[in-house]
């Protein structure tokens, strides 16, 4: 018999329906137990992965986290342990990219289990329709509180979500330069300097969670790029509703940034019948469309995202953002990516806060990347000297 040890992320989002269903798993008379511990949302983000499946058998992780998690042989590959029936599911029955952001080199190393992405969030009282051009959020902005997301890593990936929503992607490789074309880089880096100008400076050391805490309780009016909490909305009367981001231009892109999280299998767990009918259990329609969303989840899955009821629920949440989601970008996955997100984030959001021209702080950004991708090839399994912070 074993004993099962998870970590998810210290949300409700993250931790209630995890252990609701490990109560469930470990009173089915198997004789198998299985116990989530949590860790900061800062942990999830950045945490070094290869850590943390040295530690436990179930790992929540985002997708950026598989390349370390590969160079360090820390994750069985679920496509060895489950029929291709269901994988097929799952990839048809997804919500975007989702599925396709947990295979890398033609396997699955983590099941899809929440979808999540930069949308919009407004106070409902303040804002009674969202923008839909960045034109009218800076317009809002001048009489209405607003805030963008630059804490942790997510100047860097409202950065990217704004290269998206130019219609020029990043590089997805560490190899590859430029990372963002100069035109684009500037233009995004001016566009978040011009709203940031708008908003108090202060919020932005707040992560999402903390972001949405302000929307809540109308500090902040209107958010352009935060990741999407389901919690927020769906609470009776909540003041918090999203909707998809702001384009750039009339019929442009709507630029985001795929998050969510996956349910990967470290190397050190044993492997039974009953923990793989269990995870199959948590990624069912019928389990997605039902039991995580009573208890506090965000799913995956596509059936789940426009069911009538769920869509009740929960404030229409899954309708007012599912074009969005349904296009976001999938971020690099090389080793070492979530420790050079760490630092081009501190960099972007140091240079915005501080003044520095949107050009020299895109030459900055670049010259980041094109050091990063040198000390990767250098060094070989190291991580490049310029990321390891002072």
């Amino acid at each position: 018999m074993t004993d099962y040890r998870g970590l998810t992320w210290d949300h409700p989002r993250g931790t209630a329906a995890l252990r609701a269903a490990a109560a469930r798993f470990s009173g089915e008379g198997h004789g198998h137990t299985l116990t989530w511990d949590s860790q900061p949302l800062e942990g999830f983000e950045s945490h070094p992965i290869g850590d943390l499946c040295a530690r436990y058998d179930l790992v929540v992780l985002d997708h950026p986290h598989l390349g370390d998690a590969l160079e360090a042989d820390a994750l069985r590959p679920l496509d060895d342990l489950l029929p291709d029936a269901v994988l097929q599911e799952w990839r048809a029955g997804a919500v975007g990219a989702a599925t396709r952001s947990y295979t890398l080199d033609g396997r699955l190393w983590a099941a899809p289990l929440d979808v999540a992405t930069q949308v919009a969030a407004l106070h409902r009282a303040a804002v009674p329709e969202p923008p839909r051009t960045w034109t009218a959020a800076l317009e809002l902005a001048e009489t209405m509180p607003g805030a963008l997301s630059l804490a942790g890593p997510h100047a860097l990936l409202t950065y990217f979500s704004l290269c998206v929503a130019l219609g020029d992607a990043p590089a997805v490789r560490a190899d590859a330069v430029p990372l963002v074309g100069r035109e684009t880089g500037v233009a995004a880096l001016e566009a978040m300097r011009a709203f940031l100008d708008r908003c108090d400076p202060a919020t932005a050391g707040l992560n999402p969670i903390a972001l949405l805490e302000h929307v809540a309780d109308g500090r902040v009016a209107y958010c352009p790029f935060v990741y999407g909490y389901v919690n927020y909305a769906s609470a009776e009367g909540s003041p918090v509703r999203f909707a998809d981001v702001p384009r750039l231009s009339p019929g442009g892109p709507l630029g985001s940034v795929l998050g969510g999280t996956g349910l990967a299998l470290s190397r050190r767990a044993p492997v039974t019948e009953e923990l793989v009918r269990h995870i199959v259990w948590l990624l069912s329609a019928e389990t997605q469309r039902g039991y995580l969303p009573r208890h506090q989840a965000q799913p995956a899955r596509r059936e789940a995202w426009t069911d009538p009821a769920v869509n009740a629920h929960s404030g229409d949440f899954y309708a007012d953002t599912l074009a969005t989601t349904e296009s976001a970008w999938v971020r690099p996955r090389y080793p070492g990516y979530t420790e050079f997100q760490q630092v081009a984030s501190e960099l972007i959001r140091d240079g915005l806060l501080n003044g520095r021209p949107a050009t020299a702080l895109h030459d900055d950004l670049e010259a980041l990347h094109r050091t990063a991708a040198e000390g990767r090839a250098a060094l070989g399994e190291e991580p490049p000297a310029v990321l390891h912070r002072k």
